[in-house]
């Protein structure tokens, strides 16, 4: 086996309407800039695209990158970035993803890929040491995402991987790899305008070898300890997935319920991760190599199946006021084997229980009630009947049909499963994140709702506590490796395991920005330097961050997004939850004038010129 010191630097550049491929050569400045994962293939785009494109024409693109820590055993380094254009929301969308592809893909050679153009016919692609071979997907076409992957991965590592739901331009179809998924902004649907069935990578031909092995190894089992040692990544999600959010949510009045009406449910442990841990026997099925082991399969209706994660969970089930773990389960597989993403699917069905119940919208959907969700979905899958609609999203069905207050969505992208209402920090992150609703572009209410080391109810802090998060995240991402070794290596530090609880609330509440400078994030750079041999230490870091994540806000403006679409849906903004005792509105304007200050945008959450000359961001055309 030939061996890569470091990384290879090589891009494939794969142009599907001429059936031709070329390599693109990563510098060190743009690796050092960008990190790799997330950041690099955002900066792949925006040096390719042009803003105003369609998103399901052959002029979009698709850009893969596996990240720097792929293949060299770094805990939990199974996971790879993807990025487009998204057909749903009309901005960029960017995804992580575990599952063989990313490790298959980076064995191969290759740190990362851009698709773009159209093949003629239904095709798939192989990719091995060598480059690309165009192959005919005629027969693969209208196979579910898991069966198609057990045909093309005989004499292979790892493939990409889209169902019915990407063929037929479902505006959320998402991306199998595995069990695991490119979820949001339906890149499904960017492969199946494409006539791109799937990716398909030999992997095994390279071994990743660290240009520091000593420093390296020497970090790497620093990480083990602290993941290990956390309650939460070596306690509650091992033995309970993240599924174990439900009670902590339905505790802390955050859990989505009959479309984000309420906070809590007094049926909500039924559908719990320890609840289904104990009823299912479950078992752990993860992403390669994982030291925390979030994944659970488990027997459920007399089949061993995945166990739904937390998001599934609480827009499958609370938030349609569904509280059978079967029930939920079933509606995670048909949306596995079609290729869809849950959380969309969840908040569009949402939406339609209650448009029906208003009579602005005709279906036999109705809140608790099981019964006719799967067809739904099916439909969905296929654009039939009323599924057609839902296949766009609750943004384009509440325009249509009216309800536009209680479509749970932010710039097109329906909301994860944290209700914002608990969390003002939350609500700021929705209303901010570049790709919409998302709660992976910051996790406030962990500190809020979970960790009570912030106030919840205030809106103090929060805009530096969120930009922090959303500078750390985006390079988590670009690193590639789980947001959950966020939990070990931040908690488990010295300073934060041993100073008072009552300190660290104390400086979180006045004075976050300050406080957060003081936060030891050393093991993800140590690593990061230690296999690059780029010399990378916690300032950069989060200064690469911060480039990233001002990058895609930049290229989201340049779609038209402006402070007009930094909002939250009217119910958060004017409703309240049945769960509270008091009416406490979101503050959303106050924190978002702080936000834009503290980012460098002007007042219409536009990146100012100076803000982008500091990060190096290069204007296209300049």
């Amino acid at each position: 086996m030939q061996e890569i010191t470091g990384t290879s630097n090589k891009i494939l550049e794969v142009d599907l309407s001429t059936k031709t491929f070329s390599v693109y050569n990563v510098s060190e400045e743009e690796l050092r800039l960008y990190l790799g994962g997330k950041g690099l293939a955002l900066k792949l785009l925006y040096d390719r695209m042009k803003p105003g494109i369609d998103p399901l024409s052959e002029d979009n693109m698709i850009a893969i990158s596996t990240g720097v820590f792929m293949g060299t055993g770094a805990p939990c380094s199974g996971r790879f970035a993807a990025a487009t254009k998204s057909p749903l929301t009309g901005i960029m969308t960017s995804c992580s993803c575990g599952g063989p592809f990313g490790m298959a893909l980076k064995t191969s050679g290759w740190d990362g890929m851009i698709i773009k153009g159209k093949a003629k016919a239904p095709t798939y692609l192989y990719v091995d040491s060598k480059g690309v071979e165009f192959k005919d997907a005629k027969k693969l076409w209208g196979k579910d995402t898991q069966s198609t992957q057990e045909e093309i991965l005989k004499d292979a590592g790892g493939a990409i991987a889209i169902g019915p739901a990407g063929e037929n331009l479902v505006r959320f179809a998402n991306v199998a790899s595995g069990h695991r998924f490119l979820g949001r902004g339906g890149m499904g649907a960017v492969m199946g305008s494409k006539n791109l069935k799937a990716v398909v990578a030999k992997g095994s031909e390279f071994k990743i070898i660290p240009v520091n092995k000593k420093k390296f190894e020497k970090a790497k089992l620093k990480a083990i300890k602290y993941i290990n040692r956390n309650d939460i990544s070596g306690g509650t999600y091992r033995n309970f997935g993240t599924n174990a959010n439900v009670n902590l949510n339905n505790a802390a009045g955050i859990l989505p319920v009959r479309n984000f009406t309420g906070g809590s449910h007094g049926e909500a442990h039924k559908i719990s991760g320890e609840t289904m841990a104990d009823r299912f026997k479950t078992t752990f099925s993860t992403c390669k190599p994982c030291t925390i082991l979030c994944g659970h399969k488990g027997n459920i209706a007399g089949e061993t199946r995945q166990i739904p994660e937390y998001e599934t969970v609480g827009l499958l089930g609370s938030n349609l006021n569904i509280f059978d773990p079967v029930a939920i389960s079933d509606f995670n597989e048909i949306c596995t084997k079609m290729g869809m993403d849950t959380i969309t699917a969840g908040g569009t069905i949402a939406w339609a229980m209650e448009a029906t119940e208003k009579g602005l919208f005709k279906s036999n959907l109705k809140f608790g009630k099981v019964e006719g969700i799967a067809e739904v979905l099916h439909d969905i899958a296929y654009m039939k009947g009323i599924g057609a609609d839902l296949a766009m999203g609750s943004r384009f069905c509440a325009k249509k049909y009216g309800g536009e207050d209680f479509a749970i969505q932010v710039k097109g992208m329906e909301m994860a499963a944290y209700d914002p209402r608990g969390a003002f920090g939350q609500a700021l992150s929705y209303a901010v994140a570049n790709r919409g609703a998302c709660h992976l572009s910051s996790t406030a209410f962990v500190l809020e709702a979970y960790m009570d080391l912030i106030e919840a109810y205030s809106f103090r802090s929060k805009a530096s506590l969120v930009k922090y998060q959303e500078n750390l995240i985006s390079a988590i991402n670009s690193l590639q490796t789980c947001l959950f070794t966020a939990f070990p290596y931040e908690l488990e530090t010295p300073l934060m395991r041993f100073s008072p609880k009552f300190v660290l609330k104390l400086c979180m509440n006045l004075m976050a920005g300050i406080a957060m400078r003081f936060v030891d994030i050393s093991l993800w750079p140590e690593m990061w330097s230690s296999i690059t041999g780029i010399r990378m230490g916690m300032t950069s870091m989060l200064k690469a961050g911060e480039r990233i994540h001002v990058l895609e806000r930049l290229m989201n403006c340049n779609e038209g997004v402006s402070r007009k679409d930094d909002t939250l849906p009217d119910r958060l903004l004017r409703e309240f939850r049945k769960c509270d005792s008091k009416e406490r509105p979101i503050p959303l304007e106050k924190m978002l004038n702080r936000y834009y200050f503290i980012r460098g945008y002007d007042k219409n959450g536009v990146p100012k010129a100076k803000t982008l000359k500091k990060l190096k961001i290069k204007i296209a055309g300049e």
